[in-house]
């Protein structure tokens, strides 16, 4: 059967380079993006790592505190020194009076640990030259505020599925996917989208749609990395790999009459696996040995 587009192996070397350029560029702006989750919702529970508990801090709050005191036990934890973290909490246990604020020097202890990032300029951050925005955060802990969740809920439904549909787009071109499995990979991420958003708003209200905000991160995660490994081993590696290599058998299963449907998805899955898993070792390695080192160290010069 004759295909009624132009594989991504037989498009021209400038067409190529431009959408490798493209791949490659959204890939280290989605890596820099979990790096940013990491240090941002990652250290919610004053831990490094993604867990349930920094989810539910992020979004519906540790009701047990206030939130000047969690973000400076969480993500704020490496701005400031044990003293000077352990007088501003102090200050708020006392009920944050604004004629203590000079009189214990809190003031000093902002401006010259906070106002370099929460100032007038920075977009989406509290100013904190304002005391009354510093003083609403001396209240109880209850995560995200529903303006915040609805300013941040319509940037990401918009940017995101632009990137998701230019990702798309390229790997339409695939020839190695059949259709059936295109229209689920492409159609994958918005669904995980629109589910990741939402989840955001139900953990809001209860804590329990934690779980919901993981999976639906992970799905995109997936759906990402299938369509954009696949699109570039079609552009540049599908002779070594898919004539020559180990994609030549799962072509030929795929093909064959005698496998099931269910027999093709479990080789797909499979093969899909493998990649993902060697592709995922070399990364943890590499951040592990680089990553990991040079972010540290860029954070100890910004102290």
């Amino acid at each position: 059967m004759t295909t009624k587009y132009t594989p991504l192996k037989d498009h021209d070397a400038p067409i190529k380079v431009l959408f490798t350029g493209y791949l490659c560029t959204v890939g280290i702006g989605y890596l820099f993006a979990l790096i940013q989750i990491l240090f941002t919702h990652g250290m919610a529970d004053g831990k490094f790592g993604l867990s349930v508990d920094d989810i539910v801090y992020s979004y519906y709050g540790n009701r047990s505190g206030t939130v000047l005191e969690q973000k400076l036990n969480g993500s704020m934890k490496e701005n400031a020194p044990e003293q000077e973290r352990f007088k501003i909490m102090e200050w708020v246990r006392d009920g944050a009076d604004i004629n203590d604020y000079k009189a214990d020097g809190i003031d000093k202890i902002i401006e010259s640990r906070c106002v370099i990032c929460h100032n007038k300029e920075a977009s989406g951050m509290p100013d904190f030259t304002n005391f009354d925005n510093l003083k609403a955060l001396s209240s109880q802990d209850t995560g995200a505020t529903f303006a915040s969740l609805t300013r941040v809920s319509h940037v990401h439904m918009f940017g995101i599925s632009f990137i998701f549909m230019f990702v798309g787009l390229i790997f339409s071109f695939a020839e190695t996917t059949t259709t059936q499995y295109k229209c689920i990979a492409i159609g994958m991420p918005y669904v995980f989208l629109v589910a990741d958003i939402l989840s955001w708003w139900l953990t809001k209200i209860h804590p329990m749609f934690a779980w919901l905000v993981i999976f639906a991160g992970m799905g995109m995660g997936v759906s990402f990395m299938f369509m954009w490994v696949t699109s570039i081993l079609e552009m540049w590696l599908f002779n070594p790999i898919f004539i020559n290599g180990f994609g030549a058998r799962y072509l030929q299963l795929r093909d064959s009459s005698d496998a099931s449907f269910a027999d093709r998805t479990l080789i797909y899955l499979k093969w899909l696996a493998k990649q993902l898993k060697f592709l995922t070792e070399l990364a943890v390695d590499k951040w592990i040995a680089h990553g990991l080192p040079f972010i540290k160290d860029l954070l100890k010069k910004v102290k």
